[in-house]
C-alpha cells in the first residue's frame, strides 16, 4: 500500500471512531460496544448469540452469516477483543478515547490493539450480508483479553456445546498484517498469603505474610532462571526460552506491624516443548509447602491460589490450510513466533484452525499516544476485499 494513504482512501474509519470513542478499558463493561454491534447485526438481518460473564456486566458476541444454501457449518471466524488497557497515568497528547487522524496515522485507546481490525470487519459486514456467500462467515467479539483472554474462553466453551465448529479463524491482533503460526502460553495467577497480625516487637505472635510470600517468589525466581540456562529452547523467538516473573506484590501497613496479608501476582510464559500443566503443578506444590508450613505457626494462616487466566499457546503446523488461507487473502508471509498471548490459541484448541493477522505494530499497542498507520488499515481493507472475493467465488 501507498505511505500516502489518507483519510478519504478508507472506508472503515466511521466504524472505528466510533469503537475508539467507547471506553472498554478492562475494568469496564464492554456491553456499550456489544450493544453497537448487534443492533448492526439485527439491521442486517442476523441474530447474534451473546456469551455474558457471571455478572452480566460483559459479553461476547458471535454471529454468522449462513451460506447461500442456508448451511452454517464451516467457514471463516473473523475474530476480535473488544476490551483495552488503561491509559492511567500515560501522558496523552489528545483525549485517548477521541480517535484523531495527523500525519499518516489514527490515534487513540485502541486504535492498534484492536479497533482498526473490528472496525474495519464491522464496514465488511453489509457486503457479507448480501451477498451469496459459498461458505459462512462468522464475526467473534471477546471481553477480557488484556486481564488473561478470559472471555474468549467461556466463548470457545459455548461454541463446543453448541456444536458450533468453524473451520478457520483470523484474530486480528496487531502483526502488521503478517501470518504468525505460532506464540507461547499465558498462564497468570494470583496468590494470597493470609498471615496473622502482631507488633513488631513480638513476632512469635504473628505470622508474617510478606515472608512467605517472598519465599514463593524465591523459588518461583528459581524455576524460571532454569528455563533461560537449561531450556527447552525455541530459536524461532526473539526469547527462545519459557518466561515468567512475580510481577506485583501487595501487602503490608506500617514498618512496626507484622503483615497478616500479602498479594502476589505472577506469570508464565511457555514454549511448546514445556508442559504448561506440569508446571502449574509446580507452582501448587510449591505453594502447598508454604502453606503447610503458615499453618504449622498459626491454623489461622495460609495461602490461596486464584488462576486469573490460563491461555493455550498456538502452534499451528506448516502446510496447515488456515496458513494458505492467510497467503490467499494477503497476508505477509512470516516465520517469526511471537512471544506475547492471543485468544488464537483457545480456537485452536477446539480444532479451528487459527492464525494471527492484523493491522499495526504490537509496539504501539498499549502505549501513550497509541497509533496505527493508515497504510496498516487500507492493508486490512485489502485483505477483507480478498476474503470478500474468496467467500464470493
Amino acid at each position: 500500500m501507498s505511505a500516502a494513504t489518507t483519510e478519504q482512501d478508507l472506508t472503515s474509519l466511521d466504524w472505528t471512531r466510533r469503537l475508539i470513542a467507547i471506553d472498554t478499558t478492562s475494568r469496564n463493561s464492554n456491553l456499550e460496544l456489544i450493544d453497537l454491534v448487534a443492533e448492526e447485526l439485527r439491521r442486517l438481518g442476523v441474530e447474534p448469540l451473546l456469551v455474558p460473564n457471571e455478572e452480566g456486566t460483559k459479553a461476547n458476541l458471535f454471529a454468522t452469516f449462513p451460506a447461500a444454501d442456508g448451511s452454517t457449518e464451516g467457514g471463516i471466524v473473523i475474530s476480535g477483543h473488544t476490551d483495552v488497557v488503561p491509559v492511567d497515568g500515560q501522558a496523552w497528547s489528545t483525549d485517548p478515547f477521541t480517535a484523531e487522524v495527523r500525519d499518516g496515522k489514527l490515534y487513540g485507546r485502541g486504535a492498534a490493539d484492536m479497533k482498526s481490525y473490528i472496525g474495519a470487519a464491522l464496514t465488511l459486514l453489509p457486503r457479507i450480508a448480501e451477498a451469496d456467500l459459498t461458505t459462512p462467515v462468522h464475526l467473534a467479539l471477546s471481553y477480557d483479553e488484556e486481564i488473561g483472554c478470559v472471555g474468549a474462553g467461556r466463548l470457545v466453551e459455548e461454541l463446543e456445546r453448541r456444536g458450533i465448529r468453524p473451520e478457520f479463524c483470523i484474530v486480528g491482533e496487531p502483526t502488521s498484517m503478517r501470518v504468525i503460526a505460532e506464540h507461547k502460553s499465558v498462564n497468570v495467577f494470583r496468590a494470597t498469603f493470609t498471615g496473622v497480625a502482631s507488633h513488631s516487637s513480638l513476632t512469635p505472635d504473628g505470622v508474617n505474610a510478606i515472608h512467605h510470600a517472598s519465599r514463593f517468589a524465591v523459588a518461583f525466581a528459581d524455576m524460571v532462571d532454569g528455563w533461560r540456562q537449561d531450556g527447552p529452547f525455541d530459536e524461532g523467538y526473539v526469547v527462545p526460552f519459557s518466561t515468567g516473573g512475580v510481577n506485583l506484590v501487595q501487602g503490608g501497613i506500617a514498618s512496626n506491624t507484622v503483615p497478616d496479608r500479602c498479594v502476589i501476582e505472577f506469570e508464565f510464559r511457555s514454549v511448546a516443548a514445556l508442559d504448561a500443566d506440569e508446571v502449574t503443578a509446580r507452582v501448587r506444590s510449591t505453594l502447598d509447602e508454604i502453606d503447610a508450613r503458615m499453618r504449622e505457626e498459626n491454623p489461622d494462616a495460609g495461602v490461596a491460589l486464584e488462576v486469573v487466566g490460563q491461555v493455550p499457546g498456538l502452534f499451528t503446523e506448516a502446510g496447515s490450510p488456515v496458513l494458505a488461507l492467510g497467503a490467499e487473502l494477503g497476508g505477509l508471509p512470516s516465520e517469526e513466533k511471537v512471544t506475547y498471548g492471543t485468544e488464537a490459541g483457545q480456537f485452536d484448541g477446539i480444532g479451528i484452525g487459527t492464525i494471527v493477522c492484523g493491522p499495526g505494530d504490537i509496539a504501539q499497542a498499549h502505549t501513550a499516544d497509541e497509533w496505527i498507520e493508515l497504510e496498516q488499515i487500507a492493508a486490512c481493507e485489502a485483505f477483507f476485499d480478498a476474503l470478500f472475493a474468496r467467500v464470493t467465488a
